[in-house]
């Protein structure tokens, strides 16, 4: 076991000889998985070979490897005839599931050269974290927002779960792990995510003295747990006066660890909770409730970075330390930096993580560019976007993530990036998220010149079918303390949106401008949605198989069905041309 210094020591020198690593990392992935179907069908019976990898296999996305899963998951006979690994398969990672109302399946084989990967890369993260927060003998809970979600089994008998609950479900967490977090393990393996969500509240308020650090996978996991504790602290505070957690909490091996950690009616710590939260005022609540907390931690990049703000209301003078780049398929970088915002955060790519190609990418008024030629880790150019496009161990082979980043400089010889933007599907698309970000920032902006809403969450989606394609952009909107204000007040304040429809479509970028100006484009249309729109589409997604700690809601809609089940929750629809 290396000691922390060693692991940096580690992690400098792949980075220093990071063109030597990436090599030895091809050779090692060919050299273990070159009988595997897919690459035999790629290669024709040709050498394989590092110097002809790129030129033989060509560059792939999701959709090429679903006959590959679905004979994996379904057909007996996989076991015998490797497809896309020569590892035993352990089962199937499901996806964030964010495009699809049905996440996607990742197979994760049991390779020893990916768990010495991601060793590298989950031990490093600790570490990084530990030289800017050492352990305390007596200050060690961290109260943990995190859920195993339940599992499928497909018809080949493998089981199906999130990539964040492999460990606990498959009995790799230590008891000393599992004493690190301030709720046992029956409240993560659940049955109810916003059960599991309180009762991760009330352990975590039983354990206020004793807790160093609150986390998340992403940073919207927090806010719905703040959210939670606004409208619940009343509860939770009879649960912590009586020792027992609400009556609505019916998962009995949930209610039985939890009556267990209460230890009994907690009346001084009930009456303390009420007296902070009875001013309502929630502003720098975490340092209040809990008083020895060093540091927030959850990714706030990409998607994320809208929840921030709100985040940092909540923190106060908590910093909010950013997470690393991991992805279901692969590692790919570490955040050195964590103290940096979002808008500063950069990941150095490490070497050894997987086989890495960054595909230029550039949209402008005119077009999107396509270029089907990469550049490999030590030769991309800083300022420039590229898509990440990986090689892994564990059998997906010059695949496109979907991710943009943009290289901001090298740590030593290895690139570091910042996350910009999903990438686009195709070319016909007018709007990024970014784009879509900036708008929605200016809409907001704009409605509280008017009153006092807030936008909650937000979307687009690019309707094809009219004649005329039209972007429509799907809003949901809350009025603190005035429930039923737009539903009363409805032709106020549609008259109100229309006012500022302006203010959003200018912010929606140069593309979708040019295709404005060119009559390629009809009138914008924003449907306003009921509040608690977003966490419909969430409990969906969650019964069809999302992972709860891993969801992220899509911001770039391009399935049908969600924009079915989104239009069904509108309670009004404003056009341009109304």
């Amino acid at each position: 076991m290396m000691t922390n210094e060693e692991l940096i020591e580690k992690l400098e020198e792949l980075t220093k000889n990071a063109k030597h690593h990436q090599l030895d990392t091809l050779r090692s992935i060919l050299l273990h998985n070159a009988s595997v179907r897919y690459l035999q069908s790629s290669f024709n019976n040709n050498k394989l070979h590092p110097s002809t990898f790129t030129r033989h296999v060509p560059l792939s996305s999701y959709e090429d490897y679903v006959p590959f899963i679905h004979h994996l998951a379904h057909h007996h006979d996989a076991k015998l005839h490797p497809l896309l690994s020569v590892d035993p398969l352990l089962c199937f990672f499901y996806s964030s599931g964010t495009t699809s109302l049905k996440p996607k399946l990742i197979p994760y084989f049991d390779s020893t050269l990916s768990k010495a990967a991601s060793f590298l890369g989950h031990r490093g993260s600790a570490v990084v974290l530990q030289r800017l927060f050492p352990p305390r003998p007596n200050v060690n809970k961290i109260l943990m927002f995190f859920y195993a979600d339940k599992i499928t089994t497909t018809k080949n008998g493998f089981k199906v779960m999130a990539a964040s609950s492999y460990p606990i479900q498959s009995g790799k967490v230590t008891s000393e792990q599992l004493a690190m977090f301030s709720s046992p393990p029956e409240v993560i393996l659940g049955s109810n995510v916003e059960h599991q969500m309180y009762c991760h509240l009330l352990c975590g308020l039983r354990n206020h003295d004793v807790i160093d650090g609150i986390s998340t996978p992403y940073a919207i996991g927090l806010i719905k747990a703040f959210s939670l504790l606004e409208s619940k602290w009343e509860q939770l505070c009879d649960d912590l006066n009586s020792g027992f957690p609400s009556h609505e909490i019916s998962d009995v091996a949930m209610r039985e660890a939890v009556i267990n950690t209460l230890g009994g009616p907690q009346l001084d710590l009930s009456n303390r909770i009420r007296l902070v939260c009875e001013g309502k005022n929630w502003n720098g609540i975490v340092h209040r409730m809990f008083p020895n907390v060093r540091f927030i931690r959850c990714v706030t990049t990409g998607s994320m970075k809208q929840y921030y703000k709100k985040l940092k209301f909540y923190a106060g003078d908590v910093p909010i330390l950013g997470g690393d780049y991991f992805t279901s398929e692969c590692c790919v970088g570490i955040n050195l930096d964590i103290m940096q915002p979002p808008e500063t955060t950069r990941f150095v790519i490490v070497p050894t993580f997987a086989y890495f190609e960054f595909l230029p990418f550039e949209m402008n008024e005119n077009e999107q560019d396509v270029c089907e030629q990469t550049v490999d880790l030590t030769s991309v150019e800083v300022g420039k976007m590229y898509e990440v496009v990986v090689t892994t161990y564990r059998g997906f082979y010059r695949y496109k993530l979907g991710d943009i980043v943009r290289v901001v400089g090298f740590h030593n010889s290895s690139p570091e990036v910042e996350f910009v933007m999903r990438a686009p599907k195709s070319s016909a698309e007018i709007l990024t998220e970014k784009d879509l970000f900036s708008a929605v920032e200016n809409f907001q902006l704009a409605l509280r010149g008017a009153v006092d809403i807030e936008i909650v969450e937000f979307a687009s989606f690019l309707d094809q079918e009219p004649v005329l394609k039209r972007l429509k952009v799907f809003v949901e909107v809350d009025v603190q303390d005035k429930s039923n204000f737009l539903e009363d007040n409805l032709d106020e304040c549609v008259k109100m949106f229309k006012s500022c429809v302006s203010s959003l479509e200018s912010g929606l970028g140069a593309l979708y401008k040019a295709q404005r100006d060119k009559g390629h484009l009809g009138n914008l249309m924003i449907t306003i949605l009921r509040h608690g729109a977003f966490n419909q589409l969430l409990d969906l997604a969650i019964k069809n198989g999302t992972s709860a700690s891993q969801y992220k809601p899509p911001k770039i809609i391009r399935n049908h069905e969600i924009v079915k089940f989104l239009e069904n929750l509108a309670f009004a629809t404003i056009s341009m041309d109304d």
